[in-house]
């Protein structure tokens, strides 16, 4: 499929995902094994956020939890019932549930940070712009959205593990979450060992700070 072609269906990814979420849990469902640039820096955004904040496409759950340990008002969703279902046995005071990035029920501006940790790499790029929309008009006035997906020179698709994604140029998804209308406050790259190289953006909803 090209980057630039049909529609990858969701029930597509779902079932990919669902196929190996007991192997995703085990491997990824620790903040003690994610690298520790990782973890300081969702931990620092969470800090400058006020108000509820969304895990968007939690995964194995693991940061929901990490930020709910920390005292923040976080709960998280994902496309993957199987995953949902982990994390339901791994972390039981957490809240989580199964949803789609566009069809999520979440209100306009009523959050205060939305964490896309990853959520948006197997959508393809015609796709993306719907959701990014999705996620600015959750965002309360002054809510801030941190964003992470792989980086790269050009915008191409590659063979991940589990189903087809997309690696980004950081300018050209800066340029898309200002089309949302949000503005972007700081991009970096980093390349952790062993991992593929991928970017962060931080963007804010403009207005006030609601507290």
């Amino acid at each position: 499929m090209s980057a630039y072609g049909g529609r990858m269906p969701v029930h597509a990814i779902r079932t990919s995902y669902d196929a190996r979420a007991a192997e995703y849990a085990d491997r990824f469902a620790s903040v003690a094994a994610a690298p520790p640039a990782d973890v300081a820096e969702i931990r620092d955004w969470a800090g400058r956020c006020s108000g509820a904040i969304v895990d968007a496409g939690c995964g194995p759950v693991h940061w929901t939890d990490d930020l709910r340990r920390r005292g923040f008002d976080i709960s998280g969703f994902d496309l993957s019932p199987a995953s949902i279902a982990i994390a339901q046995q791994r972390f039981p005071r957490t809240r989580y549930r199964v949803a789609e990035l566009v069809r999520s029920g979440i209100p306009t501006a009523s959050v205060g940070g939305v964490l896309s940790w990853f959520s948006v790499i197997h959508t393809p790029p015609r796709e993306l712009d719907p959701v990014l929309a999705e996620f600015a008009r959750w965002l309360a006035p002054g809510g801030r959205l941190l964003l992470a997906a792989f980086s790269w020179a050009t915008l191409e698709e590659f063979p991940h593990a589990v189903v087809t994604a997309y690696r980004w140029p950081p300018r050209m998804l800066a340029e898309r979450l200002e089309a949302a209308g949000l503005e972007v406050l700081r991009v970096s790259e980093r390349t952790p060992d062993g991992a593929r190289r991928q970017c962060t953006l931080e963007a804010r909803r403009a207005g006030a700070l609601l507290r």
